[in-house]
């Protein structure tokens, strides 16, 4: 059995990043979790949201450090997706706006897509970390981050870089209203129900999406 590798705790610009471990499973599956603790015969997992897991040594094939920080100090901010308001309009802090034209030039993005995502995902809380581990302005999931090489999440230029060029590669696979339902539910859900899933929150999400895009649209 391959052994167990460990990863001491790190700090970076004052801030201190919770020790990350990704845990590859004999199933073929990968965790990542807070803290990894070897008993022996078994083998103690500690949660990210809380709580742990203790399994038995055998199931696990090796532990890797996680490059992706996760800041202890990031609450979990992200409000939950709501229908879109009637008034509801398209702001770009002043400071996003050129990072969001560079990255949607460089990727093909129509910028009022990638401002409405940012809006919807995150309000433009550069900090906004969902329960789920979702990161940054266009709260990117760790295995999303780790797609694309994030190594700082919560940096506004390389979250939004990564997060576009996440949009770009959906958005060659799926029409615009498949795509967004592919960002927020995951590809294999769309592709599974052949459409927009039947999630309030998903077809809430799309449909303020498409809304924020289209009253913009004299504005751009």
């Amino acid at each position: 059995m391959t052994r167990l590798l460990w990863v001491p705790l790190a700090l970076a610009a004052g801030v201190m990043d919770a020790g990350a471990e990704v845990v590859y499973l004999q199933s073929g599956r990968t965790l990542s979790v807070r803290a990894v603790v070897d008993q022996g015969t078994t083998v103690v997992l500690t949660l990210r949201g809380g709580g742990e897991i203790v399994c038995d040594r055998s199931l696990i094939a090796k532990v890797t450090p996680d490059e992706v920080p996760y800041p202890e100090e990031v609450a979990a901010i992200r409000p939950p997706v709501e229908p879109a308001p009637a008034t509801e309009t398209l702001h770009v802090p002043a400071r996003y706006q050129a990072l969001i034209s560079q990255s949607s030039s460089a990727h093909g993005v129509d910028a009022r897509l990638v401002s409405a995502v940012i809006t919807v995902e995150s309000g433009f809380q550069n900090r906004a970390r969902s329960r789920k581990g979702a990161m940054g302005l266009m709260q990117l999931m760790p295995d999303t981050a780790r797609q694309y090489a994030l190594r700082r999440p919560y940096d506004p230029a390389a979250n939004i870089d990564a997060g576009t060029r996440h949009l770009r590669s959906l958005l060659d696979r799926f029409p615009l209203d498949l795509a967004l339902a592919a960002y927020n539910a995951g590809e294999a859900t769309v592709t599974r129900f052949q459409g927009i899933p039947p999630y309030p929150e998903t077809r809430d999400y799309v449909t303020r999406i498409l809304k924020l895009i289209d009253t913009s649209a004299d504005k751009q």
